[in-house]
């Protein structure tokens, strides 16, 4: 005897505290990689991110107000420099236009960098608002939905059990003495108990290389091969293993 199982079968968890504000699929539809299972409330995070949004925009002008002013005291210096080559002025206001230009080229890079930590806060909100959507990792069907709308929910809570439909794969246990008599590749007959009069045929993809010492078996894993039929993940079926000769 042996469970019908599947690579991807997971429950699909909340990654962040929230309300349930929609829920767009329900148990027993198929879904897609990617597709949209429900969404918490963002209006908050939102109004977060923009306003995040707006900072950053104003940190950015003002970068352009520092480029611009480094500039217009870079050509002030340049005059200075001149002025003083030809005895015009004093080198104490030569040194006033250095330090000038020294010191709004510091208040740049400060502007500079606080743009850098801006977009990392923004970029920061946005990640917090994918979370509120809730999508399928991989393709398959709803198994169970644990939430209903208007639900509150913590990070970590279930929300949906998604189970793939394939490939169905059959996992047993044979005695030790068919450690290597049985290899990869070879075809194994598999029937259910609900439909006796109806084989399926499994190909093996993996065999435990040691045996389990409380019970002195193998686990075996086969695949599907052909029409599934009314097989579904978790059902108990029957594995036709040829006896040793």
């Amino acid at each position: 005897m042996g469970p019908i199982v599947v690579e991807n079968q997971l429950d699909v968890a909340a990654q962040r505290e929230g309300v349930v504000s929609q829920i767009s699929v329900d148990t027993g539809e198929n879904v897609n990689k990617g597709q949209g299972l429900a969404i918490l409330d963002d209006r908050q995070l939102t109004a977060e991110r923009d306003a995040a949004a707006a900072k950053l925009q104003s940190i950015e002008a003002n970068v352009k107000n520092w480029e611009a002013e480094v500039r217009v005291l870079k050509a002030d210096l340049d005059r200075s420099e001149k002025m003083w080559a030809a005895n015009l002025i004093t080198k104490e206001q030569l040194d006033h236009d250095r330090f000038k230009v020294e010191a709004d080229t510091y208040e740049l890079e400060r502007e500079r960098h606080n743009v850098t930590n801006q977009q990392e806060v923004v970029h920061s909100l946005e990640l917090e608002l994918e979370k509120t959507h809730i999508t399928a990792p991989f393709s398959g069907v709803i198994a169970r939905r644990y939430v209903r709308v208007g639900q509150r929910v913590s990070n970590g809570d279930r929300l949906f059990w998604l189970t793939a439909t394939a490939p169905l794969r059959v996992k047993f246990t044979l005695p030790e003495r068919y450690l290597g008599k049985i290899a990869r590749g070879q075809t194994l007959d598999v029937v259910s108990p609900d439909d006796p009069n109806t084989r399926h045929s499994a190909r093996v993809i993996q065999i435990s290389p040691v045996v389990d010492p409380s019970s002195g078996t193998i686990e075996i894993l086969a695949e599907i091969v052909g029409p599934v039929g009314n097989l579904r993940p978790g059902m108990s079926t029957q594995v036709h293993v040829p006896e040793l000769k």
